[in-house]
């Protein structure tokens, strides 16, 4: 997993080329672990922003920021990008159970109380999706696992642990859990049907690599056309979702 937003990890990407005639080709998912949130969670505003094909990271700015949207969709007040940054932070740093100190601590120049607003405000967009974040935690504390859609456990008896900390991680995993092995899981299913399909190691197309959410193939230059459609449909129709 070779960064790409540094120049030196770009750099370090040039090091990486396919065989002549070829070209290396990368599908993901977007917003995997949001989606499948909006999925499980069944709130009906992000099912909405994402069946809309919306930005999802621009609907929970408006909401951190008061900035509603008018009948053709503009906005009563731009959200710059530092604002949809931040909302970005907050969108991925509530999966993974962040608390107000977390949130504070990892962007800059927001203070624990503001932070403590912003979480605030997020789960009053959001009223489901904090329902069932409330719910997963309290369900583990009762069973000593938690279990995502297919039924895959993870043991967390560390969970009732009387220590603060171990029972804070085992709370942050708790939540995470659900979503992160079921992309994994989805991902898997997708590559096992690519398989069966003949896309992953054919003379002209082959799979590389997986790398969380994505898959990297080094495709012949004139089939890219052809093939990546085929991906694409597999990748998005291998499981069935409340959102696309």
């Amino acid at each position: 997993n070779i960064p790409i937003r540094t120049e030196f990890g770009r750099k370090i990407r040039r090091a990486f080329i396919a065989e002549k005639g070829f070209k290396l080709m990368s599908v993901d998912y977007s917003q995997i672990e949001l989606r499948l949130a909006a999925h499980v969670s069944g709130d009906e505003k992000m099912i909405k922003v994402f069946r809309e094909n919306g930005d999802i990271h621009e609907a929970t700015a408006r909401t951190l920021f008061s900035l509603s949207l008018d009948g053709r969709g503009q906005g009563e007040g731009e959200i710059t990008p530092e604002q949809r940054r931040l909302a970005k932070t907050i969108n991925f740093a509530v999966l993974y159970g962040a608390s107000a100190y977390g949130i504070s601590s990892r962007i800059k120049g927001v203070s624990q109380g503001q932070a403590e607003d912003f979480i605030k405000r997020y789960f009053e967009a959001y009223p489901k999706l904090a329902a069932w974040l409330k719910n997963t935690i309290e369900q583990t504390k009762k069973l000593g696992y938690i279990k995502n859609e297919l039924g895959r456990i993870r043991f967390l008896p560390e969970i009732n642990s009387s220590q603060f900390q171990v029972r804070a991680g085992a709370e942050r995993a708790a939540i995470n859990m659900p979503l992160q092995s079921l992309a994994a899981d989805i991902i898997k299913m997708a590559m096992n049907k690519l398989a069966e399909e003949k896309l992953t190691s054919r003379d002209d197309c082959r799979l590389l690599l997986q790398v969380h959410d994505e898959l990297v193939f080094e495709v012949l230059e004139n089939k890219i056309d052809i093939y990546a459609p085929q991906i694409v449909k597999i990748m998005s129709e291998i499981y069935k979702l409340k959102v696309p």
